[in-house]
């Protein structure tokens, strides 16, 4: 059954008919050459649905190319056959652990299905068309059925030889991203919690789909067949003549806020890791805030704001972390600190960093910014220093974010 309700019969009486995918003229991959979801840490092949291109799911999803992989899940372009279309289908791993944060997923996801239709943010948030399970040789699978998309933003700044996004494209992503954080914070009471370059993908128009499957046809993907199972490699889709605009995708971390609890959960990519999260304080929507500061220094600047890099253990830790921060924006004050369960941790009784490591030389936003010039330099710094804000209190909100000033310039 759907979690949506959603009439699934055709606008028109006419439907697709399926596609023979008979070409035996592809590369095969030696058995011994690990690729695509072998990489993956863990690894265990009978978790993942044994997926064949050309197969049709629920009696409606025809199974087009693989689009990708991850550690929970494959994800595939899919022709509807029913509504004359093609989707992106993720199919989950079958595993115990992944339950909770699929239902919780899937609960984020009916938020958004009846929260105000109106709102412009909601179109920025990738919607959730259908959801099913199907039935694999060791397990039940839990489908996604989405509108496909193209490239994250991440992929997009590599393809630049500078590695940078132009101030445009950076203030138009903000704009979009932070119609879809006030669209989840104040309409679906849900902060994401895992925003990063890529999560924000770009829309995919028609031809591209459609040259997708043609290739598919005429030139197989190569694959690799094991044990009866096939591992196909995953296809790159081309450049769109028509760029649909930027959309935040998935919501697998997360948190609904909308009761009294305080939440004290580890969350977050390590680099973009807010101080209360570090600091074990009770945080809300704006660890969102504090995370799009750091990714859009990485779209715009090509470089971290801040790495987390212990120069002791060269592996990520949270006293260099806040030693970054404290660099970066000076001590943080007392208030703050008189909240935190992992004060003794980090900081003294006088409030000064003790954690055993020394702290970077004070480098203010003003001394790393280096690419701007006059009013647009303090205007970038000043839209900034909303964000990155040591009280979770004293960052802006996402609805006051979409009025920046240096957004508005850029977007108008």
């Amino acid at each position: 059954m759907s979690i949506l309700r959603r009439a699934w019969r055709p606008l028109f009486s006419r439907t697709w008919k399926p596609l023979t995918f008979s070409n035996k003229d592809f590369f095969l991959i030696s058995a011994n050459q690990k690729v695509e979801e072998e990489t993956v840490p863990n690894y265990v092949a009978s978790r993942y649905y044994p997926v064949r291109i050309g197969e049709i799911l629920r009696d409606r999803f025809q199974i087009v190319g693989k689009l990708g992989f991850g550690v929970t899940s494959t994800v595939w372009l899919a022709r509807d056959l029913i509504q004359c279309r093609h989707v992106a289908l993720k199919i989950f791993i079958h595993s115990v652990s992944t339950g909770s944060e699929l239902e919780n997923e899937l609960d984020v996801y009916k938020r958004i299905e009846t929260a105000a239709k109106d709102h412009p943010g909601r179109s920025a948030v990738r919607s959730l068309l259908d959801s099913f399970y199907v039935d694999g040789p060791k397990g039940r699978h839990r489908c996604l059925v989405h509108p496909p998309l193209w490239e994250s933003l991440l992929e997009i700044r590599h393809r630049n030889p500078v590695r940078r996004l132009p101030e445009p494209v950076v203030a138009f992503v903000l704009k979009r991203l932070f119609q879809a954080l006030d669209f989840l914070h104040t309409e679906c009471h849900v902060a994401h919690t895992d925003i990063k370059e890529a999560n924000v993908l770009l829309g995919a128009d028609s031809p591209v789909l459609k040259t997708f499957e043609r290739e598919e046809l005429e030139e197989p993907s190569p694959r690799k067949q094991l044990d009866g199972q096939i591992i196909y490699l995953s296809r790159k889709l081309n450049m769109p003549r028509d760029f649909g605009a930027p959309v935040l995708c998935d919501l697998g971390s997360a948190m609904p806020l909308d009761d009294e609890a305080e939440h004290r959960e580890d969350i977050q990519p390590d680099v973009y890791r807010a101080p209360e999260v570090i600091l074990d304080i009770s945080w809300t929507y704006s660890v969102d805030i504090w995370n799009v500061g750091c990714m859009v220094w990485d779209a715009f600047e090509g470089e971290h704001l801040f790495t987390g890099q212990d120069p002791e253990l060269n592996l990520y830790r949270g006293r260099a972390h806040l030693a970054e921060m404290i660099a970066l924006l000076g001590p943080p004050p007392p208030n703050l600190l008189a909240r935190a369960n992992l004060k003794s941790n980090f900081f003294n009784d006088a409030g000064d960093f003790c954690a055993g490591i020394p702290i970077p030389e004070s480098t203010p936003l003003e001394r790393r910014e280096t690419s701007l010039e006059g009013e647009d330099r303090e205007c970038f710094l000043r839209l900034m220093r909303k964000m990155l804000q040591w009280e979770p209190e004293k960052r802006s909100s996402a609805r006051e974010l979409v009025e920046d000033e240096w957004i508005q310039k850029h977007t108008e």
